[in-house]
């Protein structure tokens, strides 16, 4: 039995435990005794909470840094970076407007009332998100100091400096190996924490509902149902549209023939909530499936920061759901910032299961939403983060194979490279 199984049951028995506790409280207790209970159990989510906070910025600066410098000759590279991320691009603002679509549409934040839980805050909230100005969002965007941006959690800040740096550390070369390699040692140091950081995932997650039923009681549990289906449309919107671009550029035969390859792949990331996990079986998968390597080396890791569909579609959907549910009006304008703001944050969050909930946090953050918010989407969020997690791969499965065919470097597979001009031999073996 897996550590993530292990994690994932602890949640849900935390879960179970959780709506027990809070439900009794709530049926038992004097008013008063309910207030004063739920501000206390609250603290164990914020504990949790606070300890996904800790790890957001040294990740981030560490994977993007490592993933911009490990390319290398920035010529050779331009090119074929060029046509991911115009894919990359593509894919992503796909995502979050299809999520920012369907949460306009069927308000799922609207099934769970938490407006009377805190009136004079939100009053207090609406004053300041209704100042969101071009000034103060390029403020949010350049950093004044590295070590401002990484003490306040300001996320967007951090990916600028990590650019440059990245950046420029390519630039100089060779000489830079060494620091890259210590950041890429980091870098899984920190994927380490979030493992231990993600073991009181439980204690949140029960902290979290037990505060919630003790004031509200059972109501909310329509919610959880409402807004995991609307997900789930969200998705199967989100898969048809990958499939049928797919069929489209790649062709039906090849389309059928990459889902068979990365069949497996996908099964793991679906239950283990990591697309992480199955990086190096993918990589090999698409090698067969008759990407060039050289290609797959390049494109797979980027995608891995850069292009996480699922993820994206569940940022916007989850931010907005929040912002619903605490009855924050955001206009269209607001909105659109943040879809432009969670463009850019979702860079470089590759491999950290329920990191999409670390992002949505530091966005409800920027946007003045009570980032306790997302203490209630975490119960249903590991079922969600399996749809996601299997979607990211697809997502990058699809984006390499498009890039590839885009280099005119998609071969049949099974070793019959038809190399044009290319003269590498070696790995022509022309044995049926």
């Amino acid at each position: 039995m897996g550590k993530g199984n292990r994690l994932t049951i602890y949640i849900l028995v935390a879960m179970a435990l959780g709506i027990l506790v809070g439900y009794i409280v709530h049926v038992s207790a004097p008013a008063e005794t309910i207030q004063s209970f739920s501000k206390n159990i609250k603290l164990l989510s914020s504990i949790f909470i606070r300890l996904v906070q800790m790890i957001i910025a040294p990740l981030v600066f560490c994977t993007l840094v490592v993933g911009i410098a490990k390319l290398g000759d920035l010529k050779a590279v331009g090119r074929v970076g060029g046509k991911a991320l115009l894919w990359f691009i593509t894919a992503s603002l796909a995502s979050l407007l299809l999520g920012m679509l369907l949460v306009n549409i069927f308000k799922p934040g609207a099934y769970i009332d938490l407006s009377q839980a805190d009136t004079e805050g939100v009053k207090d909230l609406m004053t300041k998100t209704s100042s969101f100005s071009i000034q103060n969002f390029v403020e949010h965007i350049i950093p004044k100091s590295l070590f401002e941006a990484m003490a306040s959690n300001e996320i967007l800040q951090i990916v600028v400096f990590s650019i440059f740096f990245g950046v420029a550390a390519a630039a100089i070369g060779d000489y830079t190996k060494p620091l890259i390699k210590a950041l890429d040692v980091a870098s899984h140091i920190i994927l380490k924490m979030v493992n231990y950081v993600m073991n009181f995932a439980p204690i949140g997650v029960f902290g979290a509902l037990a505060a919630v039923v003790a004031a509200k009681g059972l109501g909310i549990f329509q919610f959880y149902l409402i807004y995991f289906l609307y997900f789930l449309l969200g998705i199967a919107i989100l898969w048809l549209l990958l499939i049928g671009v797919g069929f489209l550029i790649l062709g039906p035969h090849r389309m059928k023939l990459l889902l068979r390859r990365i069949g497996g792949p996908l099964l793991i990331a679906f239950s283990t909530t990591s697309s992480e996990a199955v990086f190096p079986k993918l990589t090999e998968e698409l090698e067969r499936f008759g990407c060039k390597d050289k290609i797959v080396a390049f494109v797979l890791p980027l995608g891995y920061s850069f292009n996480l569909d699922g993820s994206m579609m569940y940022m916007t959907f989850a931010s907005l759901a929040i912002a619903q549910a605490y009855g924050i009006q955001l206009d269209l304008g607001t909105q659109l910032v943040m879809l432009l703001v969670l463009m850019l944050t979702s860079k470089g969050i590759a491999g950290v299961p329920r990191a999409s909930l670390v992002v949505v946090l530091a966005t409800c953050a920027m946007f003045n939403i009570p980032p306790e918010g997302v203490a209630l989407i975490l119960p249903i969020d590991h079922f969600c983060d399996m749809f996601r997690s299997a979607t990211n791969v697809v997502g990058n499965a699809l984006a390499t194979s498009v890039v590839s065919k885009w280099e005119g470097e998609l071969h049949d597979g099974h070793g019959h490279h038809h190399d044009h001009g290319h003269h590498e031999h070696h790995n022509h073996s022309h044995t049926a």
